[in-house]
């Protein structure tokens, strides 16, 4: 019923750049808190970034202004830009909503940061 589904994953060099998406499904999408997360092998899933429904932004310190998080309701799709990449970065980034503490995920996008 509620799918999101994560794109614009992929290998990008150390420095680089790629925004990521997450469109959403099966939810009022303009009601939900959304967030990206991201997990790499072997490690805990760690926020990386969220936008409130009002548009309220947070960032995990480790950002330190290198990412940032935009939502487009009238496309129910919420995005990453991540810029200047470290390889630490590699992880799989994952889409989150949530409202009135239920949240959803999805599937994941993996992004290589490597030379």
């Amino acid at each position: 019923q509620v799918q999101l589904v994560e794109s614009g994953g992929g290998l990008v060099q150390p420095g680089g750049s790629l925004r990521l998406s997450c469109a959403a499904s099966g939810i009022i999408f303009s009601t939900y808190g959304m967030g990206w997360f991201r997990q790499a092998p072997g490690k805990q899933r760690e926020f990386v970034a969220g936008i409130t429904s009002g548009g309220e932004t947070n960032y995990a310190d480790s950002i330190k202004g290198r990412f940032t998080i935009s939502r487009d309701n009238a496309k129910n799709t919420v995005y990453l830009q991540m810029n200047n990449l470290k390889s630490e970065e590699t992880a799989v980034y994952y889409c989150n909503a949530a409202r009135l503490n239920v949240g959803y995920w999805g599937q994941g996008t993996q992004v290589t940061v490597s030379s």
